[in-house]
């Protein structure tokens, strides 16, 4: 019997090592037999996942916003009794990509964005990755307005907006650290500070620095 073809895998094989080479040559710099060649697959093999190089790197962006989604929502799952306010500041921890082990995603992450100010097609995938994250911060922060008490005096927080500026800020702390402006420790206290002027006016939650 011919062997079954897992082609979810393989699609997710050969995104990765769009990923690798998208961070060595630049978005551009990518071509589909340079992929077959990085995923240890032939070129008919990628061919029939992918119709086109611009098929390709669509499917790429996509698999990389999801891979920050998910180790954002696994953190979130592995410490289920967590405060609300801590769990914001572990969100945003994880979006800004700060950590050397995140670094490689990092610079792939920002190449296709940059790729993407001039190709809409690519700007797609980052828009509905973007998307999520902000869903995932401004559900939390609903949390945490929640649980504060009620003052009937000050204005009611905007969830959507506290999450587009946070998202906002992890991406230019992200940005900052790569091309050496900021280092680690710099950009952790800025997003650190962010997140306790936050809570000063959400309420008396005060969560303690990402681990």
């Amino acid at each position: 019997m011919p062997q079954q073809v897992d082609y979810d895998s393989r699609r997710r094989r050969i995104a990765e090592a769009v990923c690798l080479l998208a961070d060595e040559h630049g978005p551009q710099g990518v071509s589909m037999r340079d992929v077959a060649a990085r995923a240890e697959v032939s070129l008919g093999a990628v061919q029939r996942c992918f119709r086109s190089k611009g098929e390709m790197l669509l499917f790429a962006v996509g698999h990389i916003g999801d891979r920050i989604t998910e180790r954002v929502r696994a953190r979130l799952a592995a410490s289920p009794a967590q405060s609300p306010a801590t769990a914001v500041g572990h969100t945003a921890d994880e979006i800004a990509l700060l950590r050397e082990e995140h670094r490689a995603e990092a610079r792939i992450w920002l190449a296709f964005v940059a790729q993407a100010a001039v190709s809409e097609p690519l700007a797609g995938p980052l828009r509905t990755s973007y998307a999520a994250l902000q869903t995932i911060l401004a559900d939390l922060i609903t949390e945490v307005t929640a649980s504060a008490p009620p003052d009937e005096d000050a204005t009611p927080p905007s969830p959507q907006h506290e999450a587009r500026t946070l998202l906002a800020l992890t991406d230019g702390l992200t940005t900052h650290v790569l091309i050496g402006h900021l280092t680690t420790q710099q950009a952790e206290e800025a997003l650190h500070a962010h997140l306790s002027a936050l809570w000063e006016r959400l309420g008396p939650t005060r969560p303690r620095k990402p681990a």
